[in-house]
């Protein structure tokens, strides 16, 4: 059976991980199935945004799926974290743009699931927390090392040291969500990313996210050699003419 239910709205996807039995937890199918859906999407320009979430409203994701877990060997553990971190990192490597709605627990792997999309949305339920220590290891798919990207050092380390949960309002107060709505609101906020030019924003995207561990004059540099990708572009002319005939600008991604 699938583990995503995929829908399509013009240029943005909607990808519901279909498991709510088990609160959508990351199985190896699941992680398989999500790399597929990322190289798909990942190969053309027709698919610009997705909008990634859990079925029913008691999971985003929450986390390994521990009934599987509990089987694996200790290689077959390495194995799937390291299937885990590459498809996690196919996420960011892509130009396509990623929205996390978490509609409810996002614990452990969920977290770090949202952690490398782009965007983020919680529901008012929501929460959010780096768990692993509380189960005697670490988060293993990028945690440790987002969450200080995106929050801060300190108030990284607390959430993890703590093994603390916390809820969507303290979640958008840390910076960890952008907003809190409802799938509606991830939907709009994927479409308003779609209005711009597909090319500037996969190019906008690398620059953030390459730039960051970067020092300021190597990062000026990257953001130099990205926006050179956009300066042979159809789509700048299209910008520049749609700009002084004042309409709204077509844009294709060439």
């Amino acid at each position: 059976m699938p583990e995503f239910l995929i829908e399509a709205t013009e240029a943005v996807e909607t990808w519901t991980i279909d498991g709510a039995a088990r609160r959508n937890a990351l199985s190896k199918a699941m992680v398989r199935e999500l790399r597929g859906h990322v190289e798909r999407v990942s190969s053309g320009r027709s698919v610009r945004a997705v909008v990634l979430t859990g079925a029913g409203d008691k999971a985003f994701c929450a986390g390994a799926d521990l009934k599987e877990r509990a089987t694996m060997s200790e290689p077959e553990v390495r194995e799937f974290l390291s299937a885990m971190r590459e498809t996690f990192r196919s996420l960011e490597k892509s130009d396509c743009v990623f929205v996390a709605f978490i509609n409810g627990a996002a614990f452990g792997g969920g977290t770090e699931l949202s952690l490398c999309c782009d965007l983020r949305v919680a529901a008012p339920t929501a929460e959010l927390g780096l768990t692993e220590v509380s189960l005697g290891i670490i988060p293993g798919a990028g945690g440790t090392q987002r969450l200080p990207r995106l929050i801060g050092l300190g108030a990284a380390k607390e959430l993890i040291l703590t093994a603390r949960r916390v809820s969507a309002t303290e979640a958008l107060g840390l910076g960890l969500v952008n907003r809190v709505g409802t799938l509606d609101d991830a939907r709009a906020l994927a479409q308003q990313v779609c209005q711009n030019a597909p090319i500037a924003v996969g190019a906008a995207k690398h620059a953030i996210d390459e730039g960051a561990a970067l020092g300021l004059d190597e990062a000026l540099a990257l953001e130099q050699r990205h926006y050179a990708t956009t300066l042979g572009t159809a789509d700048r002319l299209e910008g520049l003419a749609a700009f002084a005939q004042k309409r709204k600008p077509a844009f294709r991604g060439e």
